[in-house]
């Protein structure tokens, strides 16, 4: 039986920037950038485990708000390009609670190099994984928007994976 990996991932928006966590691509080639998120640990509830992720990776204490997206990547739909782990990521809108301030935390992941504010009007100019940047940019100006994403669906419309 295939498992599966849970994850939580926390939307951050202040006037008109999204708080994104930057990481050294695997090959050096420059970066790329994630929503504050990770796996759920054993006993921990996806709430917790977002509040955890944006503090380990963003040094910063948040409110969690309603779900936004739900992301789901299954390998054998996507050609493997991701590796071997059916996962499925739930992002919530959250806030920052009052006095915190992103920035790197003090032992980051080894391949993280940063904690950015960008503004949602360049969005669409940074690689953000998942590829859902239009998504947050409609949800964000309250137009419709897929809230369910699946990988296959942004590799076809990237005219990858047939």
């Amino acid at each position: 039986m295939e498992k599966i990996r849970l994850r939580a991932a926390a939307l951050i928006i202040e006037e008109q920037s999204i708080l994104l966590v930057e990481f050294r691509n695997e090959q050096d080639d420059g970066v790329h950038y994630n929503l504050p998120a990770g796996g759920v640990e054993p006993g921990e509830t996806l709430v917790e485990a977002a509040i955890r992720e944006a503090r380990e990776e963003a040094s910063v204490d948040i409110d969690v708000g309603p779900v936004a997206f739900v992301y789901e990547y299954q390998p054998a739909k996507n050609n493997y390009i991701y590796g071997d782990v059916h996962s499925v990521g739930i992002t919530f809108a959250c806030r920052l609670k009052d006095g915190s301030v992103p920035r790197l935390p003090d032992r980051p992941d080894s391949a993280q190099t940063g904690v950015k504010w960008v503004p949602l009007s360049e969005l669409g100019s940074v690689q953000l994984y998942p590829e859902i940047a239009d998504d947050i940019l409609n949800y964000c100006n309250g137009h419709d928007y897929r809230n369910y994403v699946e990988e296959h669906q942004i590799q076809l419309e990237r005219g990858g994976n047939d």
